[in-house]
C-alpha cells in the first residue's frame, strides 16, 4: 500500500482538472478516472469485486470490496438506487448502483471523488425516501351483476365450459373479469 499515497495526489490533481461541477457547486471526480488511476498505479496488486445483493424489480443493493495481493478486504463499499427513480435508474438501475459501490470502495481506500458521499447522493435521499413511501393503489374489481349483461350475447366457447355447465354468464365473468360465484352471490 506504499503507492496508495502516491494515488491519492493522482486523484486530488485529477480532482483539479477533471472534477465535474455538482450542486452546490461542488467538484466530484467520477468513478472512471479514479479508477483508471488506481489501476494505471497499481495494476493488479488490488482486487475489485462486485455483488449485487438485492435485486428485486424495485431497488438494487450492490457491494463492491477491494482486496490486497494476499486477499485481504482492504476497502469496501454499498449503494442502493431504486428502479426508475431518477434518468439514470430508468434504464440502469443495476450498473449505476454498481457503479456507486465502486466509487465508496474506492473512497474507503482514501480515493474519494470529493465527499465521502457526493451532492448527488444527498439529493437522492429524498427521492429514494419518498419511492420507498409510495404504496401501489389496490386494483378494485369492477362491480358487475348479472342483470347488467344482456342475455345471450355473451357467446363462451365449449372448451371453456367445464362439464354440465350452462351459466355462460357467470364463467364469462370468472374468465374475463375474475369475479366469483361467491362475490356475486349465485348458488
Amino acid at each position: 500500500m506504499s503507492n496508495l499515497a502516491k494515488t491519492m495526489d493522482t486523484i486530488a490533481d485529477l480532482h483539479k482538472s477533471h472534477g465535474v461541477k455538482q450542486k452546490g457547486g461542488k467538484l466530484y471526480t467520477q468513478v472512471v478516472h479514479r479508477m483508471e488511476a488506481f489501476r494505471r498505479i497499481h495494476g493488479t496488486d488490488f482486487g475489485l469485486d462486485t455483488e449485487i445483493l438485492v435485486n428485486d424489480g424495485k431497488k438494487v443493493v450492490v457491494k463492491a470490496i477491494i482486496t490486497d495481493k494476499d486477499n485481504r478486504k482492504v476497502g469496501a463499499g454499498m449503494a442502493e438506487e431504486i428502479r426508475g427513480q431518477g434518468m439514470v435508474n430508468t434504464t440502469s438501475a443495476l450498473e449505476n448502483a454498481e457503479t456507486s459501490a465502486i466509487g465508496r470502495a474506492l473512497a474507503s481506500l482514501g480515493l474519494a471523488g470529493g465527499e465521502y458521499a457526493s451532492a448527488n447522493e444527498m439529493d437522492a435521499v429524498v427521492r429514494k425516501t419518498d419511492a420507498l413511501k409510495e404504496k401501489p393503489k389496490p386494483v378494485e374489481k369492477p362491480k358487475i351483476e348479472l342483470k347488467d349483461l344482456p342475455p345471450k350475447q355473451i357467446k363462451i366457447p365449449k372448451q371453456h365450459l367445464k362439464k354440465g355447465e350452462k351459466d355462460t354468464k357467470q364463467r364469462f365473468l370468472t374468465l374475463n373479469i375474475g369475479v366469483s360465484r361467491k362475490e356475486l352471490k349465485i348458488n
